[in-house]
């Protein structure tokens, strides 16, 4: 395989001093950067007798503390993220038990950018899409679902944009042997603002975070906080998602990549 053509589908992680709305309160990543100055300070205590300015240019090295969580950034939702139960009772994964088979393969994206914000995409609308673009779904294939919210990537709107998919249309892919989507949105579901007044209205549970929950029948991995899916075309390329392994974890942060072959 020679692979021609690169597509980053990952947002960076940034530190929520730099003010881009990409998670709710209280969940917004925070990086305290050391530069080498500081490096040259923590490299001196620990050879004694060194000063930093014996280090070249009196530099050490540069490293950032984090305090996040596994779903800042560009990650992947283990099953173990939507409930302790999966595939009819069976304990759910975390994300350093998700088959690496599963995160590399035929990406296809559906686009779903012109549906209104807070949409609840159902399995009649996936399945027209699929119609639309002329391609059949394979089992393994990456569904990448590219919706208003992609545009609203660090603008202060961003958690309220985009639709979600469904429990109805999760499963219809579920069922058709997919095991790892993506959105470009905060949610794989439709923004919690449009979920909860449709709560207050109905005052029915099961519509929350019903495409999440869709994973106690079939588990499956959901990435979010995609990039550039509109550069992406219908079908003809491959998607690398690797998790990044934390033990017992309900997520990890991948770096989501679009490959393209050569022809």
């Amino acid at each position: 395989m020679r692979i021609r053509r690169f597509v980053d589908l990952s947002v960076p992680l940034i530190n929520s001093e730099n003010g881009v709305a990409a998670d709710p309160p209280g969940m917004v990543p925070q990086i305290d950067y050391a530069n080498h100055k500081a490096g040259a300070q923590q490299m001196a205590a620990m050879f004694p007798g060194l000063k930093p300015e014996d280090l070249p240019d009196a530099e050490g090295w540069a490293v950032e503390t984090l305090r996040i969580t596994t779903h800042n950034g560009t990650h992947m939702d283990a099953p173990w993220h939507f409930a302790s139960t999966m595939n009819g009772g069976k304990p759910a994964m975390h994300i350093d038990e998700v088959p690496l088979e599963w995160c590399f393969g035929p990406g296809v994206k559906l686009d779903f950018r012109a549906k209104p914000d807070g949409h609840v995409v159902s399995a009649v609308e996936v399945q027209a899409e699929f119609d639309r673009i002329g391609y059949t779904l394979q089992p393994a294939d990456i569904v990448l679902v590219n919706t208003a919210a992609g545009d609203a990537y660090g603008r202060p709107d961003y958690l309220d944009r985009g639709c979600g998919l469904g429990r109805e249309a999760t499963l219809w892919l579920l069922e058709r042997g997919v095991r790892v989507v993506g959105t470009d949105a905060w949610s794989w579901d439709a923004p919690f603002s449009f979920t909860r007044k449709r709560f207050a209205e109905t005052r029915d549970p099961s519509i929350i975070w019903e495409g999440h929950k869709a994973g106690r029948d079939i588990g499956y991995c959901q990435i979010e906080k995609l990039a550039n899916l509109h550069l992406l075309p219908p079908v003809g390329f491959l998607v690398s998602c690797f998790p990044y392994k934390i033990k017992g974890a309900s997520a990890g942060f991948t770096r989501a990549v679009a490959l393209f072959e050569d022809e």
